[in-house]
């Protein structure tokens, strides 16, 4: 069934789990994701970005989103990730399509960013819509920053309240040093938790991790197997990730793994059957490695069996 997320965070952060929160561009990876939270019980979110958007289509994508998640017997929210273009934004909400948006301004600075977010807000609520913002920024892995400059972008938390309480937002991504992509970390995962704890305690709404794909080495030797060129990469460790929730992240934000899991089963099925020149044979193989990987992270995150 397709529902706004509202319900499902406040009872994550409410019970110390997390609900993950799963970037689609395709037909199978919607499938996946949607048989995976069947499979284990588990409230889902999908999520669209510009970037999917822009290679499907709003109409498009959304349609193949709500085809599969309105008769699924768990709740599933469709959420519009990372909407740095007001307009886009706005698109989505008078769309009727999405059950939530998210609206990034956290590259303004505060003042601009609360009346961005503030005014998204108004606008989403009166469409009876749920809203995520941003405060602080989470860079992606091509910007190359110093630690000085990267915790430049950190939430503050001495700006939180204010942030929440003048901009009405339902949830709040924070930044405490994950980053975007494949290539998080060059040595070691920093993630500052004094600073979310902070943070939690200012809120007073459900916390965001964004930049949160683990990259898993298995999964990445596979990929290499298979031809592809990924020197150094990491990402998040699942007991960086158990850490976080249990210091306050309600929602997780899951894309470069899904990518990677994808991409990596259908170089092993063509490596493996170069015969195969029916897509339904290496899509269904990729779209199976996505449901299994979507499944365990349901479970690391502690969602498995909460469906209402």
């Amino acid at each position: 069934m397709l529902v706004s997320p509202q319900s499902m965070l406040h009872a994550a952060a409410q019970n110390g789990y997390a609900i993950g929160a799963f970037n689609v561009n395709n037909l199978e990876v919607i499938q996946a994701v949607v048989r995976a939270a069947m499979a284990e019980r588990a409230p889902v979110i999908l999520q669209t970005s510009q970037g999917a958007l822009d290679y499907a289509g709003m109409e498009t994508l959304t349609a193949m989103v709500r085809a599969e998640a309105e008769p699924a017997n768990v709740p599933i929210a469709l959420h519009l990730d990372h909407g740095t273009n007001v307009s886009l934004v706005e698109q989505a909400i008078h769309s009727g399509r999405y059950t939530s948006v998210m609206v990034d301004a956290s590259l303004k600075p505060f003042q601009e960013n609360i009346a961005i977010t503030r005014g998204i807000v108004a606008r989403a609520h009166a469409c009876g819509m749920w809203v995520e913002a941003e405060l602080g920024h989470i860079p992606g892995t091509e910007d190359n920053l110093t630690v000085a400059e990267r915790e430049a972008f950190f939430t503050d938390p001495s700006l939180v309240r204010e942030f929440v309480s003048k901009t009405g937002c339902d949830a709040l991504a924070v930044s405490i040093g994950t980053r975007h992509g494949m290539y998080k970390f060059s040595d070691r995962v920093a993630l500052d938790f004094s600073r979310l704890a902070a943070i939690r305690q200012a809120a007073g709404v459900p916390l965001v991790l964004h930049g949160a794909s683990a990259v898993p080495a298995d999964l990445v030797a596979k990929a290499k197997k298979y031809g592809a060129v990924m020197q150094g990469a990491r990402g998040v460790s699942d007991a960086q990730l158990t850490k976080a929730i249990a210091h306050g992240i309600s929602k997780v934000n899951i894309d470069s793994d899904l990518r990677l899991c994808f991409t990596a089963a259908v170089d092993e099925h063509m490596t493996d059957h170069p015969e195969d020149i029916d897509p339904r044979k290496y899509l269904g193989a990729a779209r199976f490695a996505v449901e299994t990987f979507v499944r365990q992270k349901i479970r690391l995150l502690g969602s498995g069996g909460k469906a209402a």
